[in-house]
């Protein structure tokens, strides 16, 4: 189904989702985020570049309670399992990176073991694309990964902005029906509003990214270069801050810890937070030894994990070229770099 929307419609739109609730890219504080759109509050406004953290949190939050406990003396124990009850959710404005980031996500999550939380989650969440024009950042580079910014992977709806209005494409029954809940704003396309939005692709398409060098070979130079000296040289500047598997749409290594409340009754709960393999103790072993201890080791896990790893595993890459671990690096760390000068180096 493909519908034209005019932007002055779309708050109209939103407005029509009954059942839904609607989150959009907001301005706060200097800070691209998906917030709540609050009828007569917030303007929906999607000329953004893209937004500081991905989606993620909606189907995989950064903390979620697992089950609560209690034990009281003389009684059994109480387990209560919490599970998500969200009301279905409608994310607009998302970039087709971040959309490629919900396959993968699936994957992990839904494949070999079923991750209730995940999938309770997943299945009330429907996502409104925005296609890129134009690169959102210049450090972008999702065709360099196999992407593209009209990619419709993991998006329920794609809108390609013409101007004044919006071509709105669904891509699932899902989005169907949220275009069937406010049909009476929507109008046919034209024969020139499908030729504009081609010529757009096909710019966009056109638009200069950066790239990774080889992209075909990188799983196999990756593994060739394992025990390279380059990783410790090029992870010298590292802090560990994490912040690059924290701004990633994909990343999903996750700690499970009881928080105890109050000691008599014990009474506590079983919580599962993000974690991330840059930290230095995210694989200290109970017996003291940690197998990466230098800084080299873990800015090789996360890197071939992304293209090596989730390759062999799946067939694609992880990254999906959102370019965030570049842009929120504080030491200046680019995968891109280090992806081709450890690949372009002869083979050990």
């Amino acid at each position: 189904m493909e519908k034209i929307l005019n932007k002055i419609q779309l708050s109209d739109w939103i407005a029509a989702l009954d059942g839904w609730e609607s989150f959009a890219p907001i301005l706060q504080d200097g800070i691209w985020s998906y917030q709540p759109i609050k009828r007569g509050v917030n303007s929906v406004q999607l000329e953004y570049p893209n937004t500081t953290q991905p989606p993620k949190n909606f189907t995989f939050p950064q903390r979620e309670v697992f089950f609560t406990f209690e034990q009281i003396k003389g009684e059994a124990p109480r387990l209560t399992q919490i599970l998500p009850t969200d009301k279905p959710r409608v994310i607009f404005g998302v970039r087709p990176c971040d959309g490629q980031a919900l396959p993968r996500m699936d994957r992990l999550f839904n494949e070999q073991f079923a991750d209730i939380y995940y999938q309770k989650r997943r299945e009330n969440l429907a996502y409104v694309g925005l296609a890129c024009n134009t690169p959102p950042s210049r450090n972008c580079f999702c065709k360099a990964v196999g992407g593209s910014p009209f990619a419709t992977n993991g998006l329920d709806i794609l809108m390609t902005d013409l101007g004044d209005r919006y071509l709105v494409t669904a891509v699932t029954a899902i989005g169907d029906r949220l275009i069937d809940h406010g049909v009476q704003l929507f109008s046919e396309p034209t024969g020139r509003d499908r030729a504009e939005a081609g010529q757009l692709r096909i710019a966009a398409l056109k638009q200069p990214q950066r790239a990774i060098q080889e992209s075909a070979t990188v799983p196999k130079r990756l593994k060739e270069q394992f025990a390279s000296p380059l990783w410790e040289e090029l992870a010298r500047p590292c802090i560990g801050c994490g912040i690059c598997t924290y701004l990633c749409p994909t990343c999903h290594c996750f700690d499970i810890n009881d928080e105890v409340a109050t000691p008599a009754p014990l009474r506590g709960s079983r919580i599962r937070t993000w974690d991330t393999c840059q930290f230095p103790d995210f694989t200290m072993h109970s017996s003291g030894h940690n197998p990466r201890t230098e800084v080299g080791a873990r800015l090789r896990q996360r890197i071939n994990h992304k293209l090596q790893y989730f390759y062999e595993n799946f067939g694609m890459f992880q990254c999906t070229g959102c370019g965030r671990c570049i842009s929120g690096c504080p030491v200046g760390i680019d995968i891109i770099a280090v992806v081709n000068q450890v690949t372009a180096t002869p083979e050990n």
